[in-house]
């Protein structure tokens, strides 16, 4: 009792005894067990956040905002990357409940993500979505505006000149998929044009799916003038198979995305882009998850969706167009 007086700051310690206590601790290197903490005081001071590619400087970027965000508050911040595969997403869940996070933060899989998120909405445990609603799920979410960002961008490449414009983007069963599918509809339909379905490849998005996907547009005949991807893998994976073929952008074809690559723009502003708050998906994430911590249970659920803006830069092939005519 009297260790644990000194280690946690308790003040009815003789200067002497709490001396001794302090020597034993720094001799024999002591961690205090925080889990064992947490049974008796039933918090364990740390939250849980779960990405689907931690590869992705999206989702990096939306880790350090949660981070700062958590620590300032006194809380320690437990990542796990689910590789967007929904077993894995699941065991993570589990494993983070079982090891006593106050609340969870994930930007999930999918619409079949509802498997390890209902449970969690059963039992009024905190959890917040990040970038991703879950079909069926009524939670506190944070998101973008992927309707209005897309219709912008593909309103974008249509103003420049593009007519032929095909489409990387995930499977629908993925919410900022189909919200950026409609978006980019959306913007043909203003325009009097209708996109073929034979110019939308569904793909995984990354940079390996960018770059399958790319292989087989570079097919189609005629060759799209313009690609829009569904976020900035993607379109990394197509720039690689773009140069693979001796093709240049935007000379040949134009290239437009979701989302910056912070420290490729910084080096060389090349890709057009709608570019997110990111940093802030983080700490308006972890904000909501702590009142929902230390809030009133049952409380409504609150749902925040952030503006982008878009970039114009080279790739999008604008220059090339006003060259041509005048």
């Amino acid at each position: 009792m009297t260790v644990s007086r000194v280690i946690n700051g308790g003040t009815q310690v003789q200067r002497e005894t709490r001396l001794r206590v302090e020597h034993a601790v720094a001799a024999l290197d002591f961690v205090p067990n925080g889990v064992a903490r947490g049974l008796m005081s039933s918090k364990s001071g740390a939250i849980g956040l779960i990405v689907p590619d931690i590869v992705n400087p999206f989702f990096a970027t939306v880790v350090r905002g949660a981070e700062v965000v958590a620590r300032r508050a006194g809380y320690r911040v437990f990542l796990c990357n689910s590789e967007s595969d929904l077993d894995l997403e699941r065991q993570y869940v589990e494993d983070m409940v079982s090891h006593r996070v106050e609340g969870l933060m994930i930007a999930p899989v999918g619409d079949r993500s509802t498997v390890s998120l209902t449970p969690l909405a059963r039992r009024n445990f905190p959890f917040v979505l990040i970038d991703r609603s879950v079909a069926g799920l009524s939670c506190d979410l944070v998101q973008g505006d992927s309707v209005g960002a897309a219709e912008q961008l593909m309103n974008h490449l249509i103003s420049v000149g593009h007519r032929n414009i095909a489409v990387i983007i995930e499977p629908d069963d993925v919410s900022t998929a189909r919200e950026r599918m409609k978006g980019c509809l959306d913007a043909f339909r203003t325009n009097g044009r209708k996109l073929s379905p034979s110019l939308v490849v569904r793909t995984t998005a990354d940079r390996v799916g960018g770059y399958r996907a790319m292989q087989q547009i570079l097919g189609f005949h005629p060759r799209p003038s313009a690609i829009f991807a569904v976020n900035n893998m993607t379109a990394l994976g197509a720039m690689q198979a773009i140069h693979e073929r001796a093709l240049v952008v935007p000379r040949d074809i134009a290239l437009v995305c979701f989302d910056d690559v912070e420290h490729l723009a910084v080096l060389s502003p090349f890709l057009t882009v709608m570019s997110q708050p990111t940093e802030m998906f983080g700490t308006l994430a972890t904000q909501l998850l702590l009142d929902r911590i230390e809030g009133e249970p049952g409380r409504p659920p609150r749902s925040v969706v952030l503006r982008a803006e878009l970039l114009v830069r080279e790739s999008c092939g604008a220059k090339l167009f006003q060259q041509r005519t005048t």
